[in-house]
């Protein structure tokens, strides 16, 4: 096991940023931690890395505790939002400036420099100071340091979300591909569903300081455990049961249930058909390949809709426009009345 969480604790004064939350980290796995802010997800991982002492709970690292351990001791890679790099000091001096406190020998130091400076696709930028980088490229050299001392895990705090969004999708593969060859355990936070989802083998989404679901983009996507989950992995309707006819599990659910539908599984048509209710089309916006309507239930409740463009002759719409919707799939959830 790579990192093992048990039962880990963290309160700052009244607050509970962490509650006995428990993660296992695979060896060579690349694991998201999602959730939105305040939900923990940084604190879990500062915890791990040892810059905050836990109140309750263990934590081990490649199979020895580090409860107690410094962070020195612990022997992570910690990357921060901000970058954090020395601004006084060139590409290769902040690079080495891990192994020159290990006092690793001058060689041996310019070899490791040359190394990472190529895995991380900075060569020949050596020389440049931060200032003379662009941020993704700053995010570079912030990685290159933290693998420099040859970490035993790998940990990401936000990497990316100082970045534009270009530079933050270039990155995303760019750092899936760099730990397929190097299969470092990485653990990376972010508050991104897309970030994750597409470069994480499995997500634990946290709110409220506790784990809400562990899987695969897959299962999380596709297989949410609680409202919660569902509603902050991508798009979602929540609807009353009894407000659109549903096929599945769903239409078998108590009557103070709510139904939660993705856009892309309702079925927009021009004319009624089985199992639609009727529609106002409030708005029509074009989003590519995609049309995204905005439609108004009788019961004056707007919902939203994924179109495919091939799907509905779309030219002729306009606000105000009477449509038919039915949903292909819906999951139920019963609210919680105990929160």
């Amino acid at each position: 096991m790579g990192i093992r969480v048990a039962n880990v604790s963290k309160c700052f004064d009244d607050f509970r940023a962490v509650d006995n939350v428990s993660v296992d980290v695979e060896s060579g796995s690349l694991v998201a931690l999602l959730g939105p802010s305040g939900s923990g997800k940084s604190t879990l991982l500062r915890l791990i890395a040892g810059l905050e002492q836990i109140d309750e709970g263990r934590i081990w690292i490649t199979g020895e505790e580090a409860t107690a351990r410094s962070v020195q001791d612990r022997q992570v890679g910690f990357v921060f939002q901000h970058f954090a790099l020395f601004k006084h000091r060139n590409v290769r001096q902040n690079v080495a400036f891990g192994l020159e406190l290990r006092r690793w020998k001058q060689e041996a130091i310019r070899r490791r420099v040359d190394e990472l400076l190529e895995l991380v696709q900075m060569q020949g930028l050596g020389n440049r100071y931060p200032s003379q980088l662009s941020g993704g490229q700053r995010q570079r050299v912030a990685l290159a340091r933290a693998l420099a001392v040859q970490p035993r895990v790998l940990l990401l705090d936000e990497p990316f979300s100082a970045l534009d969004a270009k530079v933050r999708k270039e990155l995303r593969a760019w750092l899936r591909n760099l730990h397929d060859e190097m299969h470092v355990t990485t653990v990376i936070v972010t508050h991104d569903q897309e970030e994750a989802m597409e470069v994480a083998d499995k997500i634990v989404v946290m709110n409220n300081g506790r784990v809400e679901q562990i899987g695969t983009p897959a299962e999380i996507y596709d297989q949410p455990a609680t409202p919660f989950v569902m509603g902050f992995i991508g798009a979602v309707n929540v609807l009353p049961q009894g407000a659109m006819q549903v096929a599945g599990p769903a239409a078998d659910a108590p009557v103070d249930a709510q139904l939660f539908v993705r856009p892309h599984d309702l079925e927009v048509f021009l004319e009624p058909q089985a199992g639609t209710v009727p529609v106002e089309l409030r708005r029509l916006s074009h989003m590519g390949r995609d049309l995204q309507a905005e439609l108004l239930l009788r019961d004056g409740q707007l919902i939203t809709a994924q179109i495919p463009r091939e799907q509905i002759v779309f030219g002729s719409l306009q606000p105000g426009s009477n449509l038919h919707v039915r949903s292909r799939n819906a999951r139920a959830f019963v609210p919680d009345y105990s929160i």
